[in-house]
């Protein structure tokens, strides 16, 4: 599966074949089962994951104990918190398996290493940072600014397919609505 991780890091840099097999050599492999957690609130952050195949969430769990989605991670995406990742801190966030999930992923020593030896990773990964940055600011401004209807539309914009895969509860939960009134939603509109 590692050709699915060298399509993506092409998306943003060209790598040369020793570029690619130096990448290869100190990537981690793992297989997470459905429902495991790959990190909780308070933990340190120690990988950031390449999803090769399944889906994790990113999500929160307030102070009743409700979880708020904030991000879905399918095939070609990168999972992490990024503050606990990069700064060492404790996660305020759980990143967990949806289905079972295959990862790719590096640590925080094996990727700084790699940057001094690949500098243009360092630029992937910031086009990578930047890009989620600008969802996350897409993503906030249409919580606050479209309606249900119009969060769900681009939700399935956002993530073709995924709604097939995941249960209805999680995309009720990403979109700050109850799974009734989803379920509501969806007929009236035929979607």
């Amino acid at each position: 599966m590692s050709h699915l991780i060298l399509r993506n890091f092409a998306l943003h840099v060209a790598l040369a074949s020793d570029e690619e097999e130096q990448i290869l050599a100190v990537m981690g492999r793992k297989r997470v089962k459905k429902r495991s957690v790959l990190i909780g609130p308070g933990e340190v952050e120690r990988h950031i994951y390449f999803v090769e195949q399944g889906c994790l969430r990113m999500f929160h769990t307030d102070t009743d104990g409700q979880e708020h989605n904030l991000c879905f991670y399918p095939e070609n995406w990168w999972a992490c918190d990024n503050v606990s990742f990069f700064k060492r801190k404790p996660a305020t966030h759980t990143i967990q398996a949806l289905e079972d999930t295959e990862v790719s992923y590096f640590t925080l020593l094996d990727l700084e290493e790699l940057f001094a030896r690949i500098p243009k990773l360092e630029r992937f990964f910031r086009i990578l940072i930047q890009n989620g940055f600008d969802m996350f600011q897409r993503r906030v401004t249409s919580n606050l600014s479209l309606t249900a209807e119009q969060r769900y539309l681009e939700f399935r914009q956002h993530y073709p397919g995924l709604e097939q895969r995941i249960d209805q509860k999680q995309i009720a939960s990403y979109l700050g609505i109850t799974a009734a009134f989803l379920s509501m939603l969806r007929k009236q509109k035929d979607l």
